[in-house]
């Protein structure tokens, strides 16, 4: 193995999608405000009749990458042609690889970050850190119950495959600035990827979740108009291939142009 692969060596090193195996994740969700959603989702991506936001810390103690890390990440529910999914606003990763990765070839937002992802008992923490700054903190008590009942439906983003495994949809923009500076290197590409949940345990909860301003890290935006609740996963995922499904105007996308780097 050296800088430059041979043939067998690119061959033997593809995979068709990056598993997962012993995930934890715990994911919270919660109304926000129509004007929020309106304002952050780019077109041709529209915002849903329902404006809700979802984050979720995770611990990936294993892979089929040679890669262990944990992360955490913050979502608006989206719809493309009628598809919902989750457009992703920030996703944080304790790994530069996993960074690289998802950065170069998806398109999610990522960037390096300290995170915290623990359970004892049926109490699950976690937290977000950069610069200095803890931005997101949450605690879960996995009762059985969510804060808001009437809400079980809005939590099921996903749609629910034979076997009890769940098929979630991200959409991400794929877009890097020109060389020459001032412009995008080629029109920004709107990317939908699939991954594959087959839950081992999954347990409902109620949720404290905690945002601190941040001008680089600007979760505390997308206001918690009421929390809904969370859910605790432990499985195995595996993220499919990703496929190009539009391409947005530059005027247009140049404002949402920034999520993956910091700027005041």
């Amino acid at each position: 193995m050296g800088f430059v692969k041979s043939l067998e060596e690119i061959m033997a090193s593809i995979k068709p999608t990056a598993d997962f195996y012993d995930a934890e994740m715990l994911t919270m969700f919660w109304e926000t405000k129509p004007e929020i959603a309106a304002k952050l989702i780019p077109p041709p991506l529209q915002p849903t009749k329902a404006p809700i936001a979802m984050a979720f810390v995770a611990n990936y103690p294993s892979t089929n990458f040679d890669v262990t890390y944990r992360e955490s990440a913050l979502l608006l529910r989206a719809q493309f042609k009628g598809e919902e999914g989750g457009y992703c606003l920030a996703m944080h990763v304790t790994n530069d690889m996993a960074m690289a990765g998802g950065r170069e070839v998806f398109g999610f937002p990522k960037k390096m970050a300290d995170i915290h992802f623990s359970r004892t008992g049926d109490t699950v923490k976690g937290w977000t850190e950069r610069r200095g700054i803890r931005f997101m903190e949450v605690q879960a008590d996995l009762n059985g119950r969510i804060n808001a009942p009437d809400a079980v439906d809005q939590l099921m983003g996903g749609n629910v495959q034979p076997g009890g495994s769940i098929q979630a949809v991200a959409y991400n923009f794929k877009y890097f600035p020109a060389p020459e500076g001032g412009s995008f290197d080629y029109p920004p590409r709107l990317v939908k990827q699939e991954t594959l949940f087959r839950p081992k345990e999954i347990a409902a909860g109620t949720v404290e979740l905690t945002f601190k301003p941040s001008a680089y890290d600007p979760w505390s935006e997308v206001a918690v108009v009421r929390m809904l609740g969370g859910m605790y996963t432990k499985g195995d995922n595996s993220m499919l291939g990703g496929k190009v499904v539009a391409v947005a105007d530059m005027i247009q996308f140049l404002p949402h142009a920034f999520l993956k780097w910091d700027m005041k």
